[in-house]
Formats: C-alpha cells, sequence, structure tokens
C-alpha cells in the first residue's frame, strides 16, 4: 500500500476517535454513565480503548490496502465507491459516541450502534472481495460492532 493512502485512511480512523473521544470521555466519568445499569457482559472499561485503537488501526490499513489495490487495477469507481462506504461508517462512528454520551439518547444509539454494525460488515465484504485475507483481517470489527450494538440495546432496555 502506498504510505499516503495510509495516512489518508489513518487520518480518517483518527479523526472519528477524536471526535468519538470528545463526547465519551466526560461523560464516562459523569454521575449519570456510573448510575446507568449495565448488563452483566459489558466489558470492563479498561477494554474499551484497547479493542477501539486496535480496530481503528485495523480500519486503517485493510481501507488503504483494499483503495490501493483497486486503484491499481483501474477500478477507481470501485476505489471511491469503498472511500464512500468508509466515510459513512466513520461518521456512524463517531456519530455513535454523541448520540450515546452526549445526547444521552439510549434508544437512538442501539439503532445507530446497529447501523454501524451494518456499514461495518459491508466494508469487511468490500475489502474481502478485493482479496480475501483483507476481507479476513477486517472481520473483526462488525463483530465487535454487533456486540456494541447488543451491549447499546441492553442498556437501553434497562434504563428506560
Amino acid at each position: 500500500m502506498r504510505p499516503l493512502t495510509l495516512a489518508k485512511t489513518a487520518g480518517a480512523a483518527f479523526a472519528a476517535a477524536a471526535v468519538g473521544g470528545l463526547a465519551t470521555r466526560p461523560a464516562v466519568q459523569s454521575t449519570w454513565y456510573r448510575r446507568l445499569r449495565k448488563p452483566d457482559f459489558q466489558p470492563p472499561s479498561a477494554a474499551f480503548p484497547i479493542v477501539w485503537n486496535l480496530l481503528y488501526s485495523d480500519i486503517a490499513a485493510v481501507s488503504a490496502s483494499t483503495i490501493d489495490t483497486l486503484e491499481a487495477r483501474g477500478d477507481t469507481g470501485q476505489a471511491r465507491a469503498y472511500e464512500r462506504a468508509l466515510a459513512v461508517n466513520l461518521v456512524l462512528n463517531a456519530g455513535w459516541s454523541w448520540v450515546f454520551f452526549n445526547r444521552r439518547m439510549l434508544g437512538p444509539a442501539a439503532v445507530v450502534a446497529g447501523a454501524l454494525a451494518v456499514s461495518s460488515a459491508d466494508l469487511a465484504r468490500r475489502a474481502g472481495a478485493v482479496n480475501a485475507p483483507a476481507g479476513a483481517a477486517l472481520a473483526p470489527y462488525p463483530l465487535w460492532c454487533a456486540f456494541a450494538t447488543a451491549l447499546s440495546t441492553r442498556i437501553w432496555q434497562l434504563n428506560r
């Protein structure tokens, strides 16, 4: 993959992480969040930054590889389509934090989480169609987002 493409995808992933972090960090320490009833299957708080940093790195690397492979094949239309799908995915990714933590809208956050899981599966499918190992490398992302959807939905149910 080209360093410039990796810089672009890493920059986009970092921007999504930073924007989401602006909503998350203060809220996680708030009385509101501490008082929320949470399911038994919620991982410890320390797990989230570890998992998300790994996933953002994975998204950046797989996306750069996929885009460069498509462009090398002369399929710029598919490369642009992947870039658009990545942009939508990262907006959903950062948006969930704002809906859940900043707006404190638990039901809509569960819906956004579901949309993020679908979008993440689509990215993995697109990457896998270009390069099967790349798609497999991105597979943990939609799996984590599906888990996050279940978690977000259960928090909503417990706190109606």
